[in-house]
């Protein structure tokens, strides 16, 4: 690792870890706490109030830091198809938390709402993209291209609104969703490098730095949590790095807990719409892990180990 991918790590880490014990004072103060569904699971409900919104923190200093260190990386479209995705998709997790906050229930946006804007986001994405690249996809393992012309749209599509929904869903736990996420970034991190994209690869550890230093306060017991601001950005973020690598389809394989995740609250609603019975005990799956008698650290230790898994396949698949 060379010295300015060691320093931006270090700084966005650091700087993380210095700022969020001020921000978790403010949002204690102004009492932007969480708000736990009443059909949730009962050992959650002492998570009540803990301050939430803890994504901005790592959205806005990888950000900053990457700013100051390369600011003629911001003129590279694959830089702002990136950084703006990764803002782009925080913004209506910021709007949605703002909502759940102000009214002390966990409404927020509408479904119909957030997803209208998650499409939204996804098009213009798209768009940007189809002006400066092609529209062909990798076959992982073999390397065949196969251009889809305009059906690349509907794959971009999918991948930004699933993506974004599958990291949402999968924020449920001290813990998880961070520890995940970063594991699922590092393969990028290396798919960027190998394709020079050197200052891409910097962005992404930027806020792998930051993230490791949020999940410092987001360990069990948490003392903040991301918030969908947080992850619904790292969902926009994933998916667009997925994109500009061309490793769209590996997104399903590095993010297989994600995709685990959003799959088990599919079976669920399905199934119990068909049958009026569960598959699972209570979906998102993790919470199945729980109420099967796993203490919550034990449920993410297993995730985390799955998420590395998945990851280091997705990786050698990648590369090969």
């Amino acid at each position: 690792m060379q010295l300015d991918f060691l320093v931006a790590f270090l700084v966005t880490l650091v700087i993380t870890l210095l700022v969020m014990p001020g921000v978790i004072r403010y949002l204690h103060k102004i009492k932007f706490g969480q708000t736990e569904r009443e059909e949730g699971l009962a050992s959650h409900k002492v998570k009540n109030g803990t301050p939430t919104m803890g994504g901005i923190v790592f959205i806005l200093v990888p950000i900053l830091v990457f700013a100051l260190m390369r600011p003629a990386a911001l003129t590279q479209s694959s830089i702002q198809i990136v950084i703006l995705a990764y803002v782009g998709y925080g913004l209506i997790g910021f709007i949605d938390d703002y909502l759940i906050v102000v009214k002390k229930n966990n409404e927020g946006l509408r479904p119909g709402v957030k997803f209208a804007l998650q499409s939204l986001l996804a098009v213009v994405f798209f768009l940007m993209y189809r002006t400066t690249a092609s529209t062909e996809v990798i076959l992982p393992l073999v390397g065949w291209r196969f251009d889809l012309g305009w059906l690349y749209f509907f794959l971009v599509f999918l991948m930004f609104t699933a993506e974004s929904n599958a990291v949402n869903l999968t924020d449920g736990l001290d813990g998880l969703c961070a520890g995940v996420s970063i594991v699922a970034l590092f393969p990028y991190i290396i798919f960027s490098l190998l394709q020079g994209e050197r200052s891409l690869a910097l962005f992404l550890l930027c806020v792998v730095g930051s993230l490791l230093g949020y999940l410092r306060f987001n360990l069990h017991p948490a003392k903040i949590f991301m918030g969908d601001t947080g992850s619904l950005a790292i969902g926009g973020l994933l998916a667009a790095v997925a994109m500009v690598t061309k490793q769209e389809l590996l997104l399903v394989i590095i993010g297989g807990v994600f995709v685990i995740e959003v799959l088990s609250v599919v079976i669920q609603v399905t199934h119990f719409k068909r049958t009026g019975k569960r598959v699972f005990k209570m979906a998102p799956i993790h919470h199945h892990f729980e109420l099967c008698g796993m203490k919550e650290t034990k449920v993410v230790t297993l995730f985390w180990c799955m998420g590395f898994v998945f990851a280091l396949i997705g990786l050698l698949l990648g590369v090969m």
